[in-house]
């Protein structure tokens, strides 16, 4: 299941640091690749889950919104702050939407690209 990590956050009148330090600890994962998402029109990014890879998603600026299924629960997760950092399990089958003209995702994953991690195919509709 996905989840939030709040990340620390330092804020002074110089402005605000947001610090990932020691990602192997705070992470559940060790970070193999890195990739961040921009320009996005109104089209929504993602449609998949993973066989393998794991991700940690960070919106570093604006604003966009996951809706995320595992299998047994729904939920959509807005990220609109640098400091929330939404990890995604392989079980998470995800999309991300409603992105902000400015926004960027910045994302971390625990494996390098392979296309056929990808599973593109949604859970079947609970009845």
């Amino acid at each position: 299941m996905a989840y939030l990590l709040n990340l620390v956050n330092f804020k002074d009148t110089r402005g605000e640091l947001t610090v990932l330090d020691n990602a192997e600890r705070l992470l559940p994962f060790k970070i193999k690749r890195v990739f961040y998402i921009y320009n996005v029109d109104e089209t929504a990014r993602g449609g998949h889950r993973h066989h393998e890879t794991i991700q940690a998603a960070i919106c570093i600026h604006g604003s966009c919104k996951v809706w995320n299924n595992d299998g047994e629960t729904i939920h959509e997760y807005h990220l609109d702050n640098p400091s929330k950092c939404l990890i995604l399990e392989t079980k998470d089958w995800h999309k991300m939407y409603d992105f902000t003209p400015d926004a960027v995702l910045l994302v971390f994953a625990s494996t390098t690209f392979d296309s056929s991690d990808y599973i593109y195919e949604p859970y079947p509709e609970k009845v």
